[in-house]
C-alpha cells in the first residue's frame, strides 16, 4: 500500500469560510471522496481535529494498522488533516485513529462526514458515492406551491423500523417502503410524510434521536441510493417528505463526535452548557464557528443531496434555554442575566436563513414546547425564522379534554377554546406525534372514555376537530386506524385491526378528512391567519357544542362547522349565520362507513331571516352524538372528493 499523497479539496476561501462559520457545504470538502490524483485512483480524506498530534486512517485496506496512512495537517491553523490514499475505493471500511496533544490520548472515530456507515452494532464508516438518477423533476419544479404556507399540510409521521415489518419481524427495506409506504400514504391522501431520524444511529431504543452519522442514511434499511429511491417515489406520487433533524444533542458513544480529538471539539466544554442530564448526551457548542458550519452544512446536505422538502427540528426548547431541565446552580445566566441561550438562538436564525436562501421552496418546523416568542417569524423581525412550529399547548389541552367523560366536559369548555387566543401568534402545526403514544400515556384511542362505540366516536370527533382547527396537521403512524396498544418501536403496527369495522371506519374517516382538507380552500388558504377563522358560538358549555366558520380567500369557499362533544344528539340546533343562502352538508363524522350511527344526516338547508348568535340569519341542523358536521354554501350536488388544488 502506497503512502498518503499530499492533496487538498480546500481553497483558501473554503478555509476562511470554515473558520468564520459561514461554509454551508462542508460535505463537499470533508469526509472521504473517491478521486484520481496523477492518474492514480484512490480516496481523499479530510477531518477536523485541531487538538491532534497525529491522525491516521485505519481500515480494511491497511489491515487496521495505526500509522500506516498518516494524514497531513494543514499549515493554516485550521486544524484540518487531509491526504489522498491510493488503492482505497468505494466500499472501503475505515475510521480515524487520532492521537491527541492532551496526554497523548488516542481516540478511534467514525468519519463525521461519512456518506455511509456499517450496520449496527458495527460502527465504522464506508467510502461511498452514488450516481442515482432522480426522476422527480416534475415535483421539484412545482413543489414550492405544495410546500407553501397557504397549501395543505397533512403530515403522516413514520418510524421506518416499526411502520410495518416482514413475517420474521425483520425490517422492510427502503425499496420495500418505496412500494408499500408510498402506496399507502397516497391512498390515505396525506400531503407529506415525516420520518423520525433516518441519519445513522447506534441504539434502536433512541428511535434515532441519538445520532452518530449525521451525513449517512441509516444502513438498517439499505444503501443511500435506496433511500433516494424512497424519496423519489414519494415525489413521483406528489407526496412531500420532511426529515426529523437533531442539532440539539449527540450521544457519548466512543466512535461518535464526543471528545473527538481528545478535547471538547463539537460539544461545549462547560458541562453546564455541554451536557444534557435527561438524555445523558452532549450538547453542541453553538458558539464555535466550525461547529455551526458543520450543523448548517448538515441541514443543507439533506435538502441538497436527498431532495427533502423540509426539516422538523427536534428539541428546540432544550437549545433555547440555559436552564432547560436544570436546577438552580446547574446553569449560568447569559451576558444579560437571562436564561436564553444567545448562541443557540443565533445559530437557529443563521440556519434558517441559510436554508431558505438556498431552498426557498422548503419548510423548517420547530418542535418547541414553550411560549418562546416569534419562533416562526422572520429573522428580519427578530424571530427565529422557522416556517412553522408544533402547537404543543393545543395537543396537551385537547387530549386532556377528550380524555374526560362527556358529562364533565361542560365544565371544561375553555380547554378547547383557549387555543384560539394564541393560534395565530405562530404558524402552528397541530401534532399528535409519537411522543403522545409511549411511556404509559396509552394510544390515542386508549385515552378515549366510554364504551366501544363512544370511544371510536370520540376518536373520530377528535380527528375531525383537529382537521378543521386552523393550522397544519400531523398524525403518528397507527393513529389513522385507531391503534389500540401503545407504540412499540420493536414491532410492526397492529395492521390486523383493520379486519374490524371500528378501526376500518377510523381509517376511512382520516382518508376523507385528508381529501376534504386538500379540496376545500377555506381549510388551508388562511390557516395561519386570524382572517381564516371566526367563532359562531363558543359559549354553549351546557350542550358542549362548538360552532365556527373557516374562511378562504373567496367567501364562497367558507365552511360552517359544528361539533357536539357529548353522546346526546343535538337535533334542530339553531345556528346564527352572517350570510343568507343554501348550505349543504359536505362532511359528517357519524356516517355509517366510519362506524357511526348514520342517523343524523342533514338535508340541504336554506337560511331564514331569523337573527341568532348576533347574526341576521340562521338555520337549524342536527349534530350527531360525539360528532362533527361541515356545511358549505351553495355546494356542489356531490361532496368534493378531488385532491387537486385550485389553479
Amino acid at each position: 500500500m502506497a503512502e498518503v499523497i499530499p492533496h487538498s479539496f480546500f481553497t483558501d476561501f473554503d478555509i476562511n469560510l470554515f473558520k468564520v462559520g459561514k461554509h454551508y457545504r462542508l460535505y463537499e470538502k470533508f469526509g472521504s471522496h473517491i478521486t484520481t490524483v496523477d492518474g492514480i485512483e484512490g480516496v481523499y480524506f479530510a477531518v477536523w481535529a485541531p487538538s491532534a498530534k497525529m491522525v491516521s486512517v485505519v481500515g480494511d485496506f491497511n489491515y487496521w494498522v495505526e500509522g500506516e496512512h498518516k494524514l497531513n495537517v494543514r499549515w493554516d491553523s485550521s486544524g484540518i488533516w487531509e491526504g489522498f490514499i491510493p488503492g482505497a475505493g468505494k466500499g472501503s471500511i475505515y475510521k480515524y485513529k487520532i492521537q491527541s496533544n492532551h496526554n497523548d490520548i488516542k481516540t478511534e472515530k467514525a468519519d463525521p462526514y461519512a456518506r455511509r456507515s456499517e450496520h449496527n452494532p458495527k460502527t465504522a464508516s464506508i467510502v461511498w458515492e452514488d450516481d442515482y438518477n432522480w426522476k422527480d423533476s416534475k415535483w421539484m419544479k412545482k413543489r414550492k406551491k405544495h410546500n407553501a404556507l397557504d397549501a395543505p399540510f397533512s403530515v403522516y409521521e413514520v418510524h421506518l423500523g416499526s411502520w410495518k415489518r416482514k413475517k420474521d419481524n425483520s425490517f422492510l427495506s427502503y425499496e420495500d417502503l418505496a412500494d408499500e409506504l408510498v402506496a399507502y400514504v397516497k391512498d390515505m391522501n396525506f400531503t407529506h410524510v415525516e420520518l423520525m431520524p433516518i441519519m445513522e444511529f447506534p441504539y434502536d431504543p433512541s428511535w434515532g434521536y441519538q445520532l452518530t452519522g449525521y451525513f449517512a442514511p441509516t444502513s438498517r434499511f439499505g444503501d443511500p441510493e435506496d433511500f433516494k429511491l424512497l424519496v423519489d417515489k414519494l415525489h413521483q406520487n406528489d407526496i412531500g417528505i420532511l426529515l426529523d433533524w437533531v442539532p440539539s444533542h449527540f450521544p457519548e458513544d466512543a466512535h461518535g463526535l464526543g471528545f473527538f480529538d481528545g478535547s471538547a471539539l463539537y460539544e461545549h466544554p462547560d458541562p453546564k452548557k455541554g451536557y444534557h442530564q435527561d438524555w445523558k448526551s452532549l450538547i453542541f457548542n453553538y458558539g464555535r464557528n466550525e461547529v455551526k458550519s458543520f450543523l448548517i452544512s448538515n441541514a443543507i446536505f439533506w435538502l441538497d443531496q436527498f431532495h427533502a422538502d423540509g426539516l422538523r427540528v427536534d428539541a428546540v426548547a432544550s437549545m433555547l434555554f440555559l436552564d432547560y431541565s436544570r436546577e438552580d446552580g446547574e446553569w449560568e445566566p447569559n451576558m444579560f442575566g437571562g436564561r436564553e441561550n444567545l448562541e443557540a438562538m443565533s445559530f437557529l436564525r443563521e440556519m434558517n436563513e441559510a436554508v431558505y436562501s438556498a431552498f426557498p421552496d422548503v419548510q423548517t418546523i420547530a418542535e418547541e414546547s414553550t411560549a418562546f416568542p416569534m419562533v416562526s417569524r422572520p429573522t428580519s423581525l427578530g424571530g427565529l425564522g422557522f416556517g412553522m412550529k408544533w402547537m404543543m399547548g393545543w395537543m396537551h389541552d385537547t387530549l386532556q379534554y377528550f380524555a374526560k367523560e362527556p358529562v364533565y366536559r361542560k365544565h371544561h369548555q375553555n380547554d378547547l377554546t383557549f387555543s384560539m387566543t394564541y393560534a395565530f401568534t405562530e404558524n402552528f402545526m397541530l401534532p399528535l406525534s409519537h411522543d403522545e403514544v409511549v411511556y404509559g400515556k396509552r394510544s390515542i384511542l386508549g385515552r378515549m372514555p366510554g364504551d366501544e362505540w363512544q370511544r371510536f366516536a370520540n376518536l373520530r370527533l377528535l380527528y375531525s376537530y383537529m382537521f378543521t382547527h386552523p393550522g397544519g396537521n400531523l398524525l403518528f403512524q397507527g393513529g389513522e386506524f385507531g391503534q389500540s396498544e401503545e407504540w412499540n418501536f420493536e414491532n410492526s403496527l397492529d395492521w390486523h385491526l383493520l379486519q374490524y369495522e371500528p378501526h376500518k371506519g377510523v381509517k376511512e374517516l382520516i382518508k376523507d378528512l385528508n381529501a376534504l382538507y386538500k379540496s376545500e380552500p377555506a381549510l388551508y388558504e388562511k390557516q395561519f391567519s386570524s382572517e381564516g377563522f371566526e367563532w359562531i358560538d363558543y359559549n354553549d358549555a351546557e350542550n358542549s357544542v362548538f360552532t365556527y366558520v373557516r374562511k378562504g380567500i373567496d367567501d364562497k369557499d367558507n365552511l360552517v362547522i359544528a361539533c357536539n362533544m357529548t353522546p346526546m344528539p343535538r337535533e334542530n340546533y339553531k345556528l346564527g349565520l352572517s350570510r343568507k343562502g343554501k348550505l349543504k352538508e359536505i362532511f359528517n363524522s357519524d356516517f355509517k362507513k366510519y362506524f357511526g350511527s348514520g342517523n343524523y344526516k342533514n338535508s340541504l338547508k336554506t337560511t331564514k331571516s331569523d337573527p341568532w348568535h348576533f347574526r341576521d340569519h340562521s338555520i337549524e341542523i342536527d349534530i350527531p352524538p360525539l360528532g362533527m358536521v361541515v356545511f358549505k354554501y351553495n355546494a356542489q350536488s356531490k361532496p368534493k372528493t378531488s385532491t387537486k388544488k385550485r389553479k
